[in-house]
């Protein structure tokens, strides 16, 4: 791995939050929202602000941080990364790649009329490269509409989110429940939904990755974030973990991250469409999903993925989310191709994300190599790594996927 260029980006990271004057953060959407540094909690005034989620000492990311201690850098490392595998089968060559990485956790690709028993099928075989110590955790996009990986026997058939936006907010929780259920019996345990992005009405047949495939479901934050609670409850009740994507927001943008770079220029530290994610995150969300776009006033220079003050500063000390902090693709994406395998990924735990995506199964064991080099090199890059463990295996603990006792 290119340790000098590596090194530069990751000072040119911490001059960045350093130089910049620490953002507001605002509760959105909400009247007599309260404030609060991003480089500390959020104040406590009423019921506007998002109660910090900060470990205590009975905390499961506490609880589980011992056992994440004694595991082997390698074995670290892999609880932070996340395999594509299709969603027809785990072929020998994503097999190989996963058992060379020690990956933790893989998310189904591709869609088809797989069925559940077919789904629980391959549940199970990716789950024959764990161990009861370190169980591997299935996940999937099954948001609805055109986003909907397992489908066929035994799945519901999920509307769009636009129409899901359409349902009372309990006869939508019902229904996640519902299709968190089939999930269940499938063998996946984490939805990496809902979609939390809010498309101003203007923008919806410009947005590529949200607006023009009805991934939205509400062009207003505050109606947006009830059906985001309510798909977030059900799926809770169905005991399966949930991400809400992608903070801090995609409905600006015109290009699809998966195949180019985007840029936001509007959103601010105090954007009200981030009252989803808010409410998102108040309602249990297990994580949060991070954009691979450039947000440019918030932080010209970096990706969001790669952005310590958006997920640290920001995601982290301002709405004081202590869950898990999840990448949107960092293999396959087009917006991260110019970064190096191993570089996206140590730069995304350096800005203080916990989980990589990576839907390219080869690029893992280079992934995981870089991880445990900047380990090596670098003791407080390693305390890090160790409580994102923790918080994986927290999440993992949560879902029924293995125990920190």
């Amino acid at each position: 791995m290119g340790r000098p260029a590596l090194a530069l980006a990751a000072c040119a990271v911490l001059a960045l939050s350093a130089c910049a004057p620490a953002p507001l953060v605002t509760r959105p959407g909400l009247s007599g929202g309260a404030s609060a540094s991003a480089q500390g909690a959020p104040q406590q005034e009423a019921s506007t602000t998002v109660a910090s989620s900060s470990p205590s000492e009975s905390s499961p990311v506490d609880a589980c941080r011992a056992k994440a201690d004694g595991l082997t850098a390698a074995e670290q490392a892999g609880q932070l990364l996340m395999v594509g595998v299709p969603t027809g089968g785990l072929d020998s060559q994503t097999a190989t790649a996963i058992r060379q990485s020690r990956a933790g956790s893989v998310v189904l690709l591709g869609s088809g009329d797989t069925g559940v028993r077919s789904a629980a099928k391959v549940s199970a075989a990716v789950g024959a490269l764990g161990s009861s110590e370190l169980p591997m955790l299935v996940a999937v996009d099954q948001e609805g509409g055109r986003v909907q990986r397992l489908q066929g026997e035994g799945f519901t058939r999920i509307p769009t989110a636009v129409e899901q936006g359409e349902l009372d907010p309990a006869e939508l929780r019902a229904q996640a429940e519902t299709w968190g259920d089939e999930l269940r019996r499938a063998g996946v345990r984490f939805n990496l939904a809902p979609t939390a992005d809010v498309v101003p009405e203007d923008k919806v047949t410009s947005n590529a990755p949200i607006g023009q495939l009805q991934r939205h479901y509400n062009t207003e934050p505050a109606g947006a974030a009830r059906s985001v609670v309510a798909f977030v409850e059900g799926m809770s009740e169905a005991g399966v973990a949930t991400s809400l994507k992608h903070f801090p927001g995609l409905g600006r943008v015109e290009e699809n991250t998966d195949f180019a770079a985007a840029t936001d220029t509007e959103t601010t530290v105090d954007d009200p469409g981030w009252a989803p994610f808010v409410d998102g995150i108040a309602a249990g969300a297990s994580s949060v999903m991070i954009s691979s776009a450039v947000f440019e006033r918030i932080d010209p220079d970096y990706e969001a993925v790669f952005s310590h003050r958006i997920i640290t500063e920001i995601l982290r000390d301002g709405l004081g989310f202590d869950g898990v902090v999840i990448a949107d693709d960092l293999g396959a994406a087009e917006a991260v191709a110019d970064t190096p395998p191993g570089d996206r990924a140590v730069l995304f735990l350096e800005a203080g994300g916990d989980l990589v995506i990576n839907a390219d199964p080869s690029l893992a064991p280079e992934m995981a190599q870089a991880i445990v080099a900047t380990m090596d090199d670098d003791p407080e890059f390693a305390e890090n790594v160790a409580t994102s463990v923790a918080r994986v295996l927290a999440l993992k603990e949560s879902v029924g996927s293995g125990t920190c006792d």
